[in-house]
């Protein structure tokens, strides 16, 4: 294989495996200041061990994400030099940013976060916790920007020529806020809410299917099913915003979300099919005007499509038509699933419903599947551009990285990232298994024995003991 097409693995690749934890360490982390919330709302002792043990599960992921991201920064000077010197300010600008108002808050409050129980005011962590929340969102915020800007650039101008040349920011608020960073970075922001909250649904359903911590379980999986279905919902509105724009700016990209070939024609609106580029024909299930009833309120509007575009100015029509929607029908399936179990929980009937629970366990993949596809439909459908419109992928490369060196380094970085993944399955799963800790300091502790046995919600049974139905939330 060449360079070029070795180096785009790689690094999707490296993406890829990084994009599973930082969605997981937003999502959880709202849920975190939910949890803690409810805690300083109730003092209900079952809430701070349930906030302790999500925590103890975010900074396995927090600390396995900052771990992977790192290796994309090496990438981009030794296998895309040409491109690091092309959108050096652009991305310097971003990144440094990240660097200041997101890595130093998210970093600085965490050590409070792990640490502070019992050492701080309960309303300084608690504070901890939202700023370590929003400092994710924020790094979040500042790479879909540095991202976007690839997508839709703006607020810059060319300096130099050829191999020189290099895009040079002139208006930094115009290029923070490109045509199509808004849209996007609400779109991620949602997606990593429904990966963290169906991480908590997914363990709380095991829980109560296996008879553990079950009503903290309960309460921990009420306010995430609130988190996700809210998220679900608003994604119907984000993506559709989405697509609108990149109708706008990246017309050659929405033509292969749905296999549309004719220059300028009312276009369908596909379920699903399969594409045949020789063709130019989609074969599959279609709502006829569908795409032109979206984006036009009119099923006869014409859109433009891929024929208007070079053949090789065309992205791979058949993998960013599946990815598309791939991810569109997950994103349903979780609407369906989080509106189910809400009017279920509305009627008393949730826990009950074993099969459904048996579903979420399961689910916990299925933002995981959306995030990665959408990620694939967004970057694989830019090609062959890399800043687009004005850089090709295949120009970006280094001129000095050969095909076996590629090779050496992708073969390493698989065996590190396998072993990483198995480490990360293996502490997770242990983490799970082991549970909330019953025992774990808490305001509870520090009352007098004759207070705790006038407060039921205040005991420390064991899980399975005998006990009144009044203190079993004590149990959890």
């Amino acid at each position: 294989m060449s360079v070029e097409i070795l180096s785009r693995i790689q690094f999707a690749f490296t993406v890829a495996f990084h994009y599973i934890y930082p969605p997981l360490s937003i999502g959880l982390g709202v849920v975190l200041v939910l949890l803690e919330g409810q805690y300083l709302r109730t003092r209900n002792p079952m809430y701070e061990r349930l906030t302790r043990f999500w925590i103890r599960i975010f900074a396995l992921i927090f600390g396995i994400g900052v771990a992977t991201g790192i290796v994309m920064e090496f990438e981009f000077g030794t296998n895309w030099a040409t491109y690091s010197r092309y959108v050096g300010d652009i991305f310097g600008s971003a990144l440094a940013a990240e660097g200041i108002f997101a890595f130093a808050l998210e970093s600085g409050f965490l050590g409070i976060l792990l640490f502070g129980w019992n050492r701080v005011p309960s309303w300084v962590h608690f504070l901890s916790t939202v700023m370590v929340a929003l400092g994710s969102m924020f790094s979040a915020v500042w790479i879909v920007v540095a991202n976007s800007w690839q997508q839709t650039p703006a607020g810059f101008h060319i300096v130099g020529a050829g191999l020189t040349a290099r895009a040079e920011v002139t208006d930094f608020w115009a290029m923070v806020f490109n045509p199509s960073s808004v849209d996007r970075l609400s779109h991620v922001l949602i997606g990593s809410l429904l990966a963290g909250s169906f991480l908590v649904l997914s363990v709380s359903a095991w829980y109560v299917l296996n008879g553990r911590f079950v009503e903290s379980s309960k309460a921990a999986f009420r306010i995430a099913l609130l988190v996700a279905t809210l998220s679900g919902l608003g994604q119907l509105f984000t993506g559709h915003r989405s697509a609108e724009g990149v109708s706008v700016n990246q017309p050659a990209k929405l033509a292969a979300f749905e296999g549309h070939y004719p220059a300028s024609a009312p276009a369908d609106l596909y379920l699903l099919g399969w594409v045949d580029n020789k063709t130019q024909t989609v074969k599959g299930l279609a709502l006829p005007g569908g795409l032109s009833i979206l984006l036009h309120q009119d099923p006869q509007a014409p859109v433009k499509g891929l024929r208007s575009f070079r053949p090789e100015d065309r992205p791979p029509v058949n993998f960013v038509f599946q990815t598309y929607h791939l991810m569109v029908a997950i994103g349903m399936a979780l609407i369906g699933l989080t509106l189910l179990a809400s009017w279920l929980l509305w009627r008393g009937r949730l826990w009950q419903t074993r099969w459904l629970l048996a579903v979420f366990v399961g689910a916990v993949l299925l933002p995981q599947l959306a995030n990665q596809l959408g990620w694939y439909s967004a970057e694989v459908g830019r090609q062959p551009w890399v800043v687009y419109g004005l850089l090709r992928t295949s120009d970006a490369l280094s001129k000095a990285v050969t095909a076996g060196q590629v090779w050496f380094s992708l073969i390493l970085f698989t065996l590190v990232y396998a072993l990483l993944f198995a480490l990360f399955l293996y502490l997770l799963t242990k983490k799970i298994q082991h549970g909330p800790d019953e025992h774990e300091l808490s305001e509870a502790d520090h009352l007098s024995p004759a207070s705790k046995r006038h407060n039921p919600a205040m005991s420390h049974e064991a899980p399975g003991a005998p006990a009144a139905d009044l203190a079993h939330v004590s149990d959890l």
